[in-house]
């Protein structure tokens, strides 16, 4: 089996970007040059890019890859990002690294734009997006993976040159995921927050993308790695869909400020479990955590604002008083 190479897998990414916005915000910067560091963990993404790349790639020795995925399953899914250090496209922790960056430009937009790379964030987050909205072929159909990683960790290539298995797999009525779904409304809600000002109509189309997801998630339910075989020893769904439920609606609350997924959120958070007790895990397996974190900031602009009905919703149910 080829041993993968040095690198930070998209998962993992958000804990160092915070580190970097941590350090950004405080006034102990003179001896080193962080932003220097947050623009080459910038560029990390740009080396994981696949399909055709933009005019102004900043890492020249990569270039196209992939560039037929999906023609065999008759639909366009060139584009995404790879994972780690293999060519495989896996949507679901590729959506949560989209989540967590751009929960990193809504809370810290302000300081990556003083290190001059907020243009490069938002890149990286639309260079996913991108690929959610060719993936999201239907309103009840999401590829979830594209490649094999099995006869991927059996050869050491280039993505250029790659010869391994490039088949697509999916997610649908017949065979759910909405663990996956939920990932990918909450990566697209979140991306519509930022995109809100500087491209509305883009905005507006993820938002539309992210609504149609959460509802086939919750409709059709069920975890994606049953429907997909061929995730289990890769991105096993461990902690079920539950929690993706939940964390796609509160995101989904925060971009659209309708109250019926703030609803959904109070009315199941003790049925699914995670958001009144202690979480020792934040991942792409794992959200309760960020729900917890969401739901209190929801809590602190309704006792700053007080809107006496949902706020007596939340106390009643006890899930957040």
């Amino acid at each position: 089996m080829k041993k993968k190479p040095l690198s930070i897998s998209h998962h993992h990414y958000f804990f160092l970007l915070s580190l970097f916005f941590s350090i950004l915000t405080s006034t102990s910067t003179a001896s080193h040059n962080y932003a220097d560091a947050l623009s080459k963990s910038l560029i990390y993404f740009e080396a994981q890019r696949s399909g055709r790349l933009p005019y102004n790639q900043r890492l020249t020795w990569r270039d196209n890859s992939a560039l037929t995925d999906g023609i065999d399953q008759g639909v366009d899914l060139v584009g995404g990002y790879y994972d780690a250090g293999d060519h495989v496209k896996f949507g679901l922790p590729m959506a949560f690294t989209v989540t967590m960056l751009s929960w990193s430009v809504i809370e810290y937009g302000e300081y990556i734009a003083g290190a001059g790379e907020l243009q490069h964030a938002m890149e990286a987050i639309k260079w996913g997006t991108d690929y959610f909205i060719k993936a999201h072929t239907g309103p009840n159909v999401l590829w979830a993976e594209v490649g094999d990683g099995y006869t991927d960790h059996y050869c050491w290539q280039r993505p250029e040159d790659m010869t391994t298995s490039r088949q697509a797999y999916k997610i649908d009525e017949k065979n759910p995921g909405s663990d996956l779904a939920g990932e990918t409304a909450a990566a697209m809600a979140a991306a519509s927050i930022v995109f809100r000002k500087t491209n509305p109509h883009y905005s507006h189309l993820l938002l539309h993308h992210a609504q149609q997801l959460f509802e086939f998630g919750d409709k059709f339910r069920g975890k994606y790695d049953a429907s997909i075989g061929v995730v289990k020893n890769y991105y096993t769904s461990v902690s079920g869909y539950n929690d993706e439920l939940l964390w796609a609606a509160i995101w989904l609350y925060k971009a659209t400020d309708n109250h019926h997924y703030l609803s959904y959120v109070i009315d199941n958070a003790h049925l699914f479990g995670g958001v009144g007790w202690s979480i020792t895990e934040f991942s792409w397996d794992v959200k309760y955590a960020g729900i917890q974190v969401l739901v209190s900031q929801v809590r602190t602009l309704f006792n700053s604002t007080f809107h006496p009905l949902t706020y007596q919703h939340l106390c009643d149910n006890k899930h957040v008083c």
